[in-house]
């Protein structure tokens, strides 16, 4: 595990609003006012220089955001109570999405290796899945770990798709979800017939999955209900997202969902929050896409975004769904 400091270039590039509230979090229903901090907090750019920015990670224990910048094939670390950016894996087999397991391990989705893997204590890396049914997975791309120490993941094409995010390759999958069991490692279907699953997480009773059909026409959130824990049925549309393209997101405690947005235009880049109805309640205007985000910070009340070259963090009047 390679680890070091960088200096993100070109910070000067774009300033956050110094008036209050920021007019860059908008409040679309008056629902969303009360999550905001609209009296002296502003979204802020901590880093920029990636080339994709995916997947972040808080480790609550260390103050320590993980995220991964896909095509420089490398993971980068946030450490909150110095500022510092740095290296935190390279290579990363093209990591994307990760999460931490209920033992504070780190679980992530690999492209280069089409697997996914937890870091151990000892920073040794261990294969949870890399194959279903004797067959090589396409490209893993987000994952959740349940309370119950289920994984789930996404398992679409767009790491094979060419040489940029990973190697070019014929899949021999359909794009499915998985689960795998917390107990016996067992890998199972969770769900199939999804068009390019990507982005996902769990209401904050577990009993429903947030999935995005990115390759659908036009792209949409689906919410399935989770059946006895372990299997996805009666998919809907929980959001239509009409020209935009929704990405990671997550969950705060009061069942909102946060979601990564972006079709490259000022309209639609950032991140959009809906209620536990599915109406839209609130966004985030951010100068680039955003792929995903995860709450952080001492008090998991940060919104961290991962935003195409860029890192952004909000702080807001809730709190992620977690345990770090």
């Amino acid at each position: 595990m390679a680890t070091g400091s960088l200096a993100g270039p070109a910070l000067a590039e774009w300033t956050p609003s110094l008036r209050y509230p920021d007019p860059s979090v908008q409040s679309l229903d008056k629902r969303f006012d009360k999550y905001r901090i609209a009296t002296n907090a502003n979204v802020e750019r901590l880093y920029t220089g990636c080339r994709w920015s995916e997947g972040p990670a808080w480790f609550g224990d260390q103050r320590l955001l993980v995220w991964a910048d896909i095509p420089n094939n490398r993971m980068l670390k946030y450490d909150e109570a110095s500022g510092e950016v740095g290296v935190f894996r390279y290579p990363s087999n093209y990591a994307n999405g990760s999460t931490r397991d209920r033992q504070g391990r780190l679980v992530t989705c690999e492209h280069l290796t089409r697997r996914v893997t937890r870091t151990e204590y000892d920073g040794t890396i261990t294969v949870l899945c890399d194959r279903f049914e004797g067959k090589r997975l396409n490209s893993p791309n987000d994952v959740v770990v349940k309370s119950d120490d289920s994984i789930w993941f996404t398992d679409p094409a767009f790491g094979i798709m060419g040489f940029y995010e990973g190697e070019r390759a014929a899949p021999e999958l359909p794009t499915n979800v998985y689960r795998i069991d917390g107990k016996t490692g067992r890998v199972a279907l969770a769900a199939s017939e999804i068009e390019g699953p990507n982005g996902l997480c769990f209401s904050p009773d577990e009993s429903k999955l947030y999935i995005v059909a990115s390759l659908s026409s036009p792209n949409r959130i689906l919410v399935c209900e989770v059946i006895g824990g372990t299997r996805l049925a009666k998919p809907k549309v929980f959001v239509d997202a009409g020209k935009g393209s929704p990405d990671g997101r997550r969950c705060d405690v009061a069942g909102n969902l946060w979601c990564g947005w972006g079709a490259g235009s000022d309209e639609l880049d950032g991140v959009n929050v809906f209620a536990p109805d599915g109406a839209h309640i609130g966004r985030i205007s951010l100068p680039e896409r955003c792929a995903n985000v995860c709450f952080g910070g001492v008090k998991r009340n940060r919104l961290f975004m991962a935003a195409s070259h860029s890192l952004y963090a909000l702080y807001v009047n809730t709190q992620g769904v977690g345990y770090a």
